[in-house]
């Protein structure tokens, strides 16, 4: 299985913590983290039954970059998506289809889950590499915090890994990768108020994607290829307009 974290962003009822935790218990996660949590009391504890053990050893940070020092990619969590292309931060994939994608990953993979009452906030969503929602009734669509942790974590416990070729997740590679992309942009001279928007999406699609090492790296060759083409192609018209 890969290496999963749990992160609960300002959870404010630790009856819901000692519920995700029991859930962590039952399906094999033991990586935790709590960000600017509701003060844990023994009721806490009590909902987490036999898995106290994950809760001790959770740790509490202050910030949210805090949580996710060491992750390669990060899974965001929402009640709430957009339809629409254009909205491609909260364009979501289910909880199987985190799971099915992940499972071969050997990197560390941070899921997080935001309040009660507001979710995760834009800002966080828009560091995500993936979305992650699960489908409700329309009268009542907003799932409990523990509740919807647990399915995330059913499925991802039901989809056992296989073997299969290494998955692309060092966190310097990914962001070569992303730096390469930037390079093109900048070698083809892409509209600047456009760019932010149009980096944030390749994030995005690259999350969904989670290709193999194999595949990253020729994306990444591609990429670097050719904005190293066009600079050179650039420097040469140069040189002969001179």
């Amino acid at each position: 299985m890969p290496d999963y974290r749990i992160v609960l962003v300002s959870p404010k009822h630790d009856g819901n913590v000692g519920a995700v935790v029991r859930s962590m218990g039952n399906f094999g996660l033991t990586d935790l983290f709590l960000v600017t949590p509701c003060e844990i009391t023994e009721e806490a504890y009590k909902r987490a039954k036999h898995a106290g053990d994950i809760l001790r050893a959770a740790r509490t940070v202050d910030a949210l970059d805090q949580a996710l020092e060491g992750c390669d990619h990060l899974v965001g969590t929402s009640g709430i998506i957009t339809h629409g292309e254009k909205h491609y931060v909260r364009i979501p994939i289910s909880a199987r289809e985190l799971a099915e994608r992940t499972r071969e990953s050997e990197g560390r993979i941070a899921i997080l889950f935001g309040p009660e009452d507001t979710g995760l906030r834009q800002e966080d969503l828009m560091r995500c590499d993936v979305l992650v929602h699960i489908p409700a009734s329309v009268e009542y669509p907003v799932l409990n915090l523990s509740h919807a942790a647990s399915i995330v974590m059913y499925e991802i416990f039901q989809a056992q890994p296989r073997h299969g070729g290494p998955r692309a997740t060092s966190e310097m590679e990914r962001e070569r990768l992303f730096q390469f992309f930037d390079d093109l942009l900048e070698a083809v001279d892409y509209p600047d108020f456009r760019k932010e928007r149009t980096k944030v999406m390749f994030r995005r699609m690259m999350g969904r994607a989670i290709p193999t090492k194999w595949e990253f790296h020729t994306i990444m060759g591609v990429l670097g290829d050719a904005a190293k083409r066009i600079k050179r192609l650039e420097r040469d018209n140069e040189r002969l307009r001179r």
